[in-house]
């Protein structure tokens, strides 16, 4: 579970909580359910329209890699490219075939493999990097979806409170204290829709786009690991060369690993 989501998450809403209860408003005068209908149905039917349908099909499986605390280790990566590195230093590229049938990695595995075939290292860098490409490419569509209701949820806002006006403008005869309470009706669907898209949409796009960064960077030390295999480098210095992906603190925990 990622804590920082959670924790975010519960902060920002029970700030707001205590904002609307410091500023004396009631919460149930923030419940409009006609302005519930048009910010949040509206933003979500006009980003469906916006994006296919297996996108939208995929966002409950989406939200939950939010959710999820990344498990991907780079440290363990660059020690097991490390490892790697000696077998081959030491008994040949071929030695590495027994490796590869035990791998989980998919990316790693075909790396290695045309490694092991014999692949001109250029074309294996143009192989794994279209591969790097066409993750990056399914994260922005699924990411993209989020990105379209963080921009649907002010605009149906403001449609809400148009209708809104609208409605209390042609009551205008009334009492003061009627348009007082359709005027309050009007603005929620504007905090209906900053809400959609500060608490929720925007959050979670960035969140996406925070894992789809881990996640190519890994696969860019994963490659530059395994063309530094194939070109015979010492294994010490491909851990100076995939340690440069990692910041100060870390390169000095996947050194003393190494070390020991």
């Amino acid at each position: 579970m990622d804590l920082a989501y959670i924790v975010g998450l519960v902060i920002a809403l029970g700030v707001l909580a205590l904002g609307v209860l410091a500023g004396g408003v009631s919460p149930l005068a923030l419940y409009d359910l006609a302005s519930i209908l048009i910010t949040f149905g509206g933003a979500a039917a006009t980003t469906m329209m916006q994006n296919p349908m297996s996108i939208t099909m995929k966002v409950p499986e989406v939200f939950k890699i939010v959710l999820r605390q990344q498990v991907i280790s780079a440290k363990d990566k660059i020690l097991q490219i490390v490892s790697f590195a000696e077998k081959a230093r030491r008994d040949g590229l071929l030695a590495l075939e027994d490796d590869m049938d035990q791998l989980d990695d998919k990316f790693l595995k075909k790396a290695l493999q045309l490694v092991v075939d014999g692949t001109d290292p250029e074309i294996v860098r143009k192989v794994m990097e279209i591969e790097i490409a066409s993750l990056e490419g399914r994260h922005a569509d699924n990411r993209g979806w989020w990105d379209s209701l963080s921009t649907m949820g002010p605009a149906f806002g403001m449609l809400g409170t148009l209708i809104g006006l609208v409605g209390m403008l042609s009551n205008l005869g009334g009492d003061a204290h009627s348009l007082g309470k359709a005027m309050a009706a009007a603005l929620i669907t504007t905090l209906y829709g900053s809400f959609l898209a500060n608490v929720i949409s925007i959050p979670i796009a960035n969140k996406l786009r925070l894992r789809t960064a881990e996640e190519v960077q890994i696969k860019q030390i994963l490659l530059e690991g395994t063309l530094s295999i194939q070109s015979g480098d010492n294994p010490r210095i491909v851990l100076e060369k995939l340690v440069s992906y990692l910041g100060p603190a870390e390169r000095a925990g996947v050194i003393e690993n190494q070390a020991d």
